[in-house]
């Protein structure tokens, strides 16, 4: 079971139709720690908006507005470099006595719809997954190219081509 840096539990079950809608602005100490968690250098903010709907007593929409600003470290020269993630999405939940007996939590589908085990839902838990899809993974600072070392031309020959050179025939 992953352990989310940000929870914020929800007992849908006392969703009226009507619906309900829920802020959620993380502190600086759960910045920090969400921080730590996605593997950036800082989370200046993280804060969402979610609408919830009730369709059923086993069926809820999830609606949320995600805004997030962090700071990563540049891949080439190792500078700051701060961005802003905006991120609006929607989940279906579907209340599933499968999914309760499931060790792990269940996967979403590419409908955006979610088996839960109980009506208590951790609303945090999409934003951070949110989040972790919507992180760039090789973060440049503006204007920067990798560039190869001088010697690359030098480097010796990759495994496969030796062993290439090793083959009765060639």
């Amino acid at each position: 079971m992953i352990d989310f840096p940000l929870s914020h539990p929800y007992e849908l079950g006392r969703l009226g139709h009507a619906g309900a809608k829920v802020e959620i602005a993380a502190t600086p100490e759960e910045c920090a720690r969400i921080a730590a968690w996605a593997g950036v250098e800082s989370v200046e903010l993280f804060r969402a908006g979610i609408a919830l709907r009730r369709l059923s007593s086993t069926h809820f929409v999830y609606e949320a507005a995600l805004d997030c600003m962090l700071v990563q470290s540049c891949v080439v020269t190792l500078d700051p470099v701060p961005s802003r993630i905006e991120r609006d999405f929607k989940r279906e939940l579907v209340l599933s006595e499968a999914a309760s007996h499931a060790a792990e939590p269940a996967a979403v589908d590419e409908d955006g719809r979610e088996e839960i085990g109980s009506l208590r839902y951790d609303l945090a838990v999409p934003l951070l997954e949110e989040l972790a899809l919507a992180i760039d993974p090789y973060p440049r600072a503006p204007g920067v190219e990798f560039q190869p070392p001088a010697d690359a031309a030098d480097a010796p020959a990759p495994a496969f081509a030796v062993l290439k050179q090793l083959k009765p025939g060639s």
